[in-house]
């Protein structure tokens, strides 16, 4: 079995993209859950672009313990000296360099000639291995480079100590037989490429960097550049996800090829990449999207409850999702998807009742683009003639102030019985729900709690939407005054009443 190298550079590239600016303290707690993902390298950032980033390298080699912290520098001596000094808390640091190689980039930004720049590859290669141990150089724009050349610029870096070659597709200009065509060519004529790791640096300018890096890699390329989410420059990079889990998904095609990451981390890692940055992640994303394992045609989803695997080719446990979320009940959805998830919600419902509900669904589903269970719960409701109050709000008191516990007086109808309860709270909403469970008898937990208004003017109606959780059981409830203590208590008790029915 060979290690596939995972070099994440969500911190440096991932960065770049226009909007996603991280502050150092940020990095640092992406960094730890990387290594926590089981990342073998982590580009910190690029040190002597600010005082922050510089902090934001040392604070992450100074509390990462297994995973190689990483520099960026450019072939100058300050860029060098500055990713040295990040780096020195560092268990295991490394310096990152880049050069441009293509003729692009030599004619309008540096103004130099070949020699020139192999003469700069050379001198700088050497200064930052004197500095440490791990150098990885990276030819900048090597898929637009005259590959004579290219090849001059590797063999010289290898020979001056660096030990990862990174070739990047900097424009993302390059295609996947290309990138197959030029990882071997490198192996086939640069005479010590055997003495260093060969990398693949994919951009997504074209929609091709996972599948270009997967091509670099079956093609020799041993260590992978990505990022969580697939962030970076201009329309991204590699996505860290969408290359483990091809090659853990396509063990026939990278037969003896396997990453040290923990795919059970990728959702909540893409997770806090997108709340940390503000990207939101496309529901059509693969991997991690919200949309990437859920199914609402009824022909797939009829597939789908009889066996996953018809329009499943992983699990989505196996990237840490969990419940049972692929089901999407809509307009295409079919009397077997519908039937299930009566079933998972609680309702236990005969054939006649099933097809019944399946008629007002239907009516349903031509309103809206997604049907929830809730929207289920008041169709059945409707169906059984269950649509009752069990649970009714007859008043509520609260006392409260910036220099008293807040307490609340409730009383409930059940049936024809009034009864009446009081509590203290965090505050007087809290004071409320405490109070109701008492009378109830139900122990609940409030999982989330939004307030809206839904009318203008200083008498405006609020609309409280809610979460609680009652034993294993989620259930969402609402309810509108123009008093929000009342919206909430009418919400809350729209919700109980649910699980009651």
């Amino acid at each position: 079995m060979e290690k596939i190298i995972i070099f994440d550079t969500t911190l440096r590239d991932g960065e770049q993209a226009p909007g996603a600016s991280l502050t150092s303290e940020q990095k640092l707690e992406i960094a730890l859950q990387l290594e926590k993902l089981g990342v073998d390298v982590i580009e910190a950032g690029f040190p002597i672009a600010s005082p922050d980033d510089f902090k934001a390298v040392s604070d992450v080699s100074k509390n990462i313990k297994k995973s190689i912290v990483c520099g960026l520098a450019r072939c100058i001596s300050a860029d060098i000296e500055a990713a040295h000094n990040s780096l020195k808390k560092a268990r295991h640091g490394r310096i990152h360099l880049f050069l441009a190689t293509s003729k692009i980039h030599m004619r309008y930004k540096f103004r130099k000639a070949e020699d020139e720049i192999l003469a700069l590859a050379k001198k700088s290669t050497r200064e930052a291995r004197k500095l440490c141990d791990d150098i990885e150089f990276s030819p900048e724009d090597s898929t637009r480079t005259e590959r004579s050349f290219l090849f001059k610029v590797i063999e010289t870096a290898i020979n001056e100590g660096a030990s990862t070659i990174n070739i990047p597709d900097t424009v993302g200009y390059s295609y996947p037989q290309e990138v197959y065509s030029l990882i071997s060519d490198i192996k086939n004529n640069v005479p010590n490429i055997n003495k260093a790791v060969i990398s693949t640096h994919c951009h997504n300018d074209l929609g091709l960097a996972s599948a270009n890096s997967l091509s670099a890699i079956l093609a020799g390329a041993r260590q992978a550049h990505c990022t969580i989410n697939g962030i970076g420059e201009r329309a991204g990079n590699a996505s860290l996800e969408e290359i483990v889990m091809a090659i853990k998904v396509r063990k026939d095609v990278f037969c003896g090829l396997y990453t040290g990451v923990d795919t059970k981390n990728i959702y909540n890692t893409s997770r806090m990449v997108s709340s940390f940055t503000g990207f939101l992640v496309p529901p059509n994303k693969a991997i991690v999207g919200k949309n990437a394992f859920r199914h609402e045609s009824g022909i797939h989803q009829d597939a789908v409850l009889k066996k996953k695997d018809t329009y499943e080719i992983m699990d989505p446990a196996d990237i840490g999702v969990t419940g049972s979320q692929q089901i999407v009940l809509g307009k295409h959805s079919g009397r077997h998807a519908l039937s299930s998830r009566l079933k998972d919600i609680g309702f236990k419902l005969n054939d006649s009742q099933v097809n019944k509900v399946f008629q007002d669904f239907k009516k349903l589903a031509d309103k809206k683009k997604e049907v929830f269970d809730d929207d289920l719960v008041m169709l059945v409701e409707e169906e059984t003639r269950k649509k009752r109050k069990i649970y009714e709000l007859v008043s509520a008191r609260v006392r409260t102030g910036t220099d008293i516990v807040p307490e609340a007086t409730v009383r409930i109808k059940y049936k024809n019985d009034i009864t009446e309860s009081c509590s203290t709270g965090d505050g007087p909403v809290d004071a409320c729900f405490k109070a109701a469970d008492k009378l109830i008898g139900i122990k609940s937990e409030l999982q989330d709690y939004r307030l809206e208004a839904v009318t203008r003017g200083k008498d405006a109606i609020g609309e409280v939407n809610l979460k609680i959780k009652i034993k294993d059981k989620v259930i969402s409830g609402r309810g509108s005054s123009t008093d929000i203590i009342e919206a909430s208590l009418l919400a809350y008790l729209n919700a109980v009443n649910k699980y009651v029915i």
